[in-house]
């Protein structure tokens, strides 16, 4: 786990002293070791100050920040015949060796073979290839790790968080699409689709079926991503999704610690209590005030990188959880987003499908997984990579999330008036074992079932704004700050 940078100058001017600048405005994803290199140098320092006298003379460079989270994690980038290569991410399951390892073999020395690394490597991750005069990135299927894009008249470059192109003057950048490979060159950007989600025939299949292939599939994308670790976290509410990932974790051999962060005088947490006794698992808690609330908001606004009012009252109470798992001793965590897309938990579907019916809901769906990885996997991921624990979100798995998007919208949401929702995830749940009462709990989202979106409206209430407003002050504040 770490943070990528990669620059080709369209000017021809040496690109060393870009993606070192680059760097270091990502030095909170990885601080055990630093490294930048072109297609036949490579230079790595254990800090920026041996870091900043590289010159390499190549107007095409990569670098990248290394957070070691498993002893296979190596220095990067690295170099091959005739170019240099960095792979940041999880390749599942775990195969014995280091991740850009097996890049660098499904390479064949070949930067032409870059799209293999996107068609047959199952995981979540980007990479990024160095030649002499072009850079060449690819970002897996789904989209969990995160990865961004921008150029202008002088360059243009990628990176894993927007705050590095903004640095180097790239004002607007954009989230680099899941399943694509792109060349980046002195003309700009040229993206090749390869293997992304795509919207699927629905099948007419029983519920029976549904769930059985549910099952089978979750419990696949739990394994191969526990497969190497030996202790991991649960982001946790007690709902079916986060209480699910915990039930497989244990029958996988791991008893994950259950995590759950919010305000203080939370019914939830109560839920959350119940569900870990009846899963013989232990519960950890932050329990924070509103002074925490505030105090904490402009580094996560910082982290996730924009004041949306939604994500701002997702982000803060997962924050907690991530810090707690960091302070726990813990470098992996899993956690339950996707599953509302895929099943169709979220209130607001029930409308959708009262007034656009089964394929309006359907389309629905599938637009919504499709494009989680800006809504959801983004923003987690940069909270998680802060304090050092790497994300994993077994719901948004391939296999699963194909297979998923071929169920019918009414194995899904019973009716026009379903409160329930969900119908096949817990029906999978109750199948695989899981307490009924965890498997039939009624979702409460997570801004309000750990009390933090009802604080930061108080917030902005006390400073005499709407939340959006308030938001959006806090972060030109921040920009201000950033940019000074």
């Amino acid at each position: 786990m770490g943070a990528v940078a990669a620059v080709v100058r369209k000017d021809n001017r040496d690109a060393t002293k870009t993606v070192f600048h680059m760097l270091r405005e990502l030095q909170h994803r990885g601080r055990d070791a630093h490294g930048i290199a072109s297609y036949n140098q490579v230079f790595h320092a254990k800090n920026f100050r041996k870091l900043e006298a590289v010159k390499l003379d190549a107007p095409a460079a990569v670098g990248y920040n290394l957070s070691k989270i498993f002893p296979q994690d190596k220095k990067q980038p690295q170099l091959t015949e005739g170019f240099a290569l960095t792979f940041d991410g999880r390749i599942y399951p775990f195969q014995g060796k280091a991740e850009i390892a097996i890049a660098k073999e499904l390479l064949q020395s070949n930067p032409k073979q870059a799209r293999r690394l996107i068609l047959e490597l199952d995981g979540d991750f980007v990479f990024i290839i160095a030649t002499e005069t072009e850079i060449v990135a690819g970002r897996s299927a789904v989209g969990v790790c995160p990865l961004y894009y921008g150029e202008n008249h002088q360059l243009a470059a990628v990176a894993s968080e927007k705050k590095a192109l903004w640095r180097i003057g790239l004002k607007n950048p954009y989230s680099f699409p899941p399943g694509r490979l792109a060349v980046l060159n002195a003309e700009g950007f040229h993206f090749r689709k390869v293997k992304t989600l795509s919207r699927p025939t629905i099948r007419e299949t029983r519920m029976e079926q549904a769930v059985e292939h549910t099952s089978r599939l979750l419990m696949e994308s739990v394994k191969k991503r526990l497969r190497d670790v030996k202790s991991a976290a649960v982001a946790f509410s007690g709902g079916v999704d986060s209480s699910l990932l915990a039930f497989l974790a244990k029958k996988c051999g791991v008893n994950p610690t259950l995590i759950w962060a919010g305000l203080r005088n939370q019914i939830e947490l109560k839920h959350a209590e119940e569900a870990a006794d009846a899963l013989g698992l232990r519960l950890e808690t932050k329990i924070c005030s509103e002074k925490d609330v505030s105090a904490v908001l402009p580094r996560v606004l910082w982290l996730i990188e924009e004041p949306d009012p939604v994500k701002t009252c997702i982000a803060v109470p997962f924050y907690w959880a991530a810090e707690k798992a960091s302070e726990l001793g813990f470098n992996v965590m899993l956690a339950g987003q996707g599953s509302d897309e895929l099943f169709g938990g979220y209130n607001r579907y029930l409308n959708t499908y009262s007034t656009l019916g089964s394929e309006g809901l359907e389309a629905q769906l599938f637009h919504d997984v499709s494009t989680a990885y800006q809504t959801n996997y983004e923003r987690d991921n940069k909270i998680c990579a802060f304090h050092g624990v790497e994300l994993r979100l077994p719901f948004a798995d391939y296999s699963l999330s194909t297979y998923a998007l071929t169920i019918a919208a009414e194995l899904k949401i019973a009716s026009k008036q379903d409160a329930l929702r969900k119908h096949v995830l817990r029906q999978a749940a109750l199948k695989l074992g899981l307490p009924r009462f965890m498997a039939e709990k009624p979702k409460k989202a997570i801004q309000y079932a750990t009390g933090v979106a009802k604080t930061l409206k108080k917030l902005a209430r006390n400073n005499g704004l709407p939340l959006k407003t308030f938001l959006e002050k806090l972060w030109m504040e921040q920009r201000a700050v950033f940019e000074a």
